[in-house]
C-alpha cells in the first residue's frame, strides 16, 4: 500500500500531456514534475537583455535564441527545462514536430536565483552536459556582477569567470559577444557588489 505522503511519479509522456495543457511551467527530472516560482524583476531584465543582444546579433544568420518559454529536452527519457535563454545555430530540432520542445541548443544561459542555484551548478548542469549539440552554458548571478561560462573542451568543460561591467562575454559557438554592462543594464546592485566594476 502507498504511503499517503507519496509523490507520485511520472513518464516524460505523462508530463508533456500535461505540461502542453497546464496554465504554468513546470520543469521534469526523474519522474518528478517541479514547478517554477515566477522570475524576479532583476532575472527578467538580466533574461530579457540577454535575449535582445544575442538576437540582434544573430539577425540574417541561420541561428535562433529562445526566451524561458522554450522547454529544452536533454535526453530521451528527459529530464526536461526551461533555460532563461537558449539558442542553437543551424537547423533546430524540436521533439515530435510541435515546435515546443528543443533537442539541440547549442548554447544555454541560466540566471541565477536563491532557490534555483544549486541545481543550476550541479544536477541540472550534469544533465546538460549530456547533449551533445551544447558548447556553452552560462551561468548569470542576479545579485552580482559575476557571469560563469562552461565551454565544451573535447570530453572536459573550461570555466572561463567574468567580474567587471567593462569585460565582454564572448559565446564563440554562435560568434556573439554581449558586454557585461548589457547583461546588467538596468540592474543595480549593493555598494559592496560593485566595488570591483
Amino acid at each position: 500500500m502507498a504511503s499517503a505522503t507519496s509523490i507520485p511519479r511520472f513518464t516524460p509522456e505523462q508530463y508533456l500531456a500535461l505540461e502542453r495543457k497546464a496554465d504554468f511551467k513546470s520543469e521534469f527530472c526523474n519522474g518528478f514534475i517541479i514547478a517554477m516560482a515566477g522570475g524576479s524583476r532583476d532575472h527578467n531584465v538580466i533574461s530579457g537583455n540577454l535575449h535582445g543582444e544575442i538576437r540582434s546579433q544573430l539577425k540574417g544568420r541561420p541561428c535562433d535564441v529562445y526566451t524561458s518559454d522554450m522547454r529544452v529536452r536533454v535526453s530521451p527519457p528527459g529530464p526536461f527545462a526551461y533555460p532563461a535563454v537558449a539558442a542553437v545555430c543551424g537547423e533546430p530540432r524540436f521533439l515530435d514536430g510541435k515546435g515546443d520542445t528543443l533537442l539541440n541548443p547549442t548554447v544555454i544561459i541560466e540566471v541565477l536565483s536563491a532557490s534555483t542555484e544549486s541545481y543550476d551548478r550541479g544536477d541540472k548542469f550534469m544533465h546538460y552536459r549530456r547533449l551533445e549539440s551544447l558548447r556553452e552554458y552560462v551561468l548569470v548571478a542576479q545579485d552580482k556582477v559575476l557571469v560563469e561560462r562552461y565551454t565544451r573542451q573535447g570530453d572536459e568543460w573550461l570555466l572561463t569567470e567574468f567580474r567587471q561591467l567593462d569585460q565582454t562575454l564572448q559565446l564563440a559557438s554562435i560568434s556573439c559577444a554581449v558586454p557585461l554592462r548589457e547583461v546588467y543594464a538596468r540592474i543595480e546592485f549593493p555598494a559592496e557588489n560593485t566595488a570591483s566594476a
